[in-house]
């Protein structure tokens, strides 16, 4: 609202400017002075318009950062191309970051190849792994399974560490899919990778009693709780129509993307707090927003499996900035 010395001195600039149009340009010491507090006037009019806290009542919180992320995926760790020291310094990259990183979520795919190896050269490759990281990060870090952490020989499926059992034992998994809460936000991670519908391996989805667990931990979270969801395979991407020599038909594998990516959606649409989704497996960097939430799948570490760039996406890792309000930032970094 205007005060009562701006609608007066208005008023009567009102009558000065009728006046002196009636009557021919005519300039006296009062009309000057009342055109100087006309301008006056205004400038003061226009700061309190420009001042929302006085004018609209608008305050502004800011955030306040609560976690800082690392969002590694597809490593693909073995013991060519130099792949240990690569891998290395990209750990070292990710530790000199500032601010400091919390907490590392790394997306699967972490040793080259499970799915057809002997046990000899799966171990070889685990150990490795496991010695880089306790050499060089210091970091808590969580896992999910990524398609090439499987061993899934359709020839010989009676050892007892088949399938999923023996990278769950090397990370300490006692389930493929678990939840956690940490500075406020609730972190999800799931089981993307399962059997296609031949029995031959392997397919994205999440499959009947995990999903059924997922609806329960979304409906006993609380609403104010902002959940991070994290999958090796994308639950939605646009990554694979980057195709090459595409004439009137794109072709679309379910080991690309989440075949219940319908029924997911339809599920996270009816819980807001659902904020972020984590993916890797395509080896590309994308970002999309879907009925408010903001799927992201980051480069591999392992770029091209060490071997250059996966088209545009170079080797990176993610970093995401948490904060109590619910919100995030991200962004993608080549080390």
């Amino acid at each position: 609202m205007l005060c009562a010395l701006c609608v007066q001195t208005l008023c009567s600039l009102w009558l000065i400017n009728g006046r002196d149009r009636k009557g021919g340009t005519k300039f006296t010491e009062y009309s000057i002075r009342k055109q100087m507090e006309r301008r006056s006037a205004l400038k003061n009019i226009g700061g309190l318009l420009l001042a929302p806290s006085l004018s609209l009542g608008i305050t502004r919180q800011d955030k306040t950062p609560v976690l800082r992320i690392a969002h590694l995926t597809d490593i693909h760790l073995k013991d060519q191309f130099d792949a240990p020291g690569r891998f290395t310094r990209c750990l070292h990259h990710m530790q000199q970051r500032s601010p400091k990183v919390d907490l590392v979520l790394n997306g699967g795919d972490i040793v080259f190849d499970m799915n057809r190896e002997n046990i000899s050269t799966i171990s070889d490759q685990w150990k490795l792994y496991k010695s880089v990281w306790a050499n060089e990060c210091g970091l808590p870090v969580s896992y999910c399974l990524g398609n090439h952490d499987v061993w899934w020989n359709e020839d010989d499926k009676s050892q007892v560490l088949y399938g999923k059992e023996y990278s769950m034992d090397q990370l300490g998994l006692h389930i493929s899919y678990y939840s956690f809460t940490k500075a406020g936000w609730k972190f999800i991670l799931l089981d993307s990778v399962h059997l296609d519908i031949d029995n031959t391996w392997y397919i994205g989805k999440l499959g009947d009693v995990q999903f059924a667990w997922l609806e329960n931990e979304l409906k006993n979270t609380d609403p104010n709780t902002p959940v991070l969801v994290m999958t090796h395979i994308p639950i939605l991407t646009a990554t694979n129509l980057v195709e090459d020599n595409i004439v009137n038909r794109w072709t679309m594998y379910g080991g690309d993307m989440h075949t219940d990516v319908a029924k997911i959606i339809s599920l996270f649409y009816k819980y807001p707090n659902v904020k972020l989704c984590l993916s890797g497996h395509i080896h590309l960097r994308e970002k999309l927003v879907y009925d408010n939430v903001t799927y992201i799948c980051n480069g591999a570490v392992s770029g091209a499996w060490w071997e250059g760039n996966k088209r545009e996406t170079a080797p990176g890792y993610g970093i995401i900035d948490l904060y109590a309000d619910g919100s995030f930032d991200e962004s993608y970094i080549n080390y």
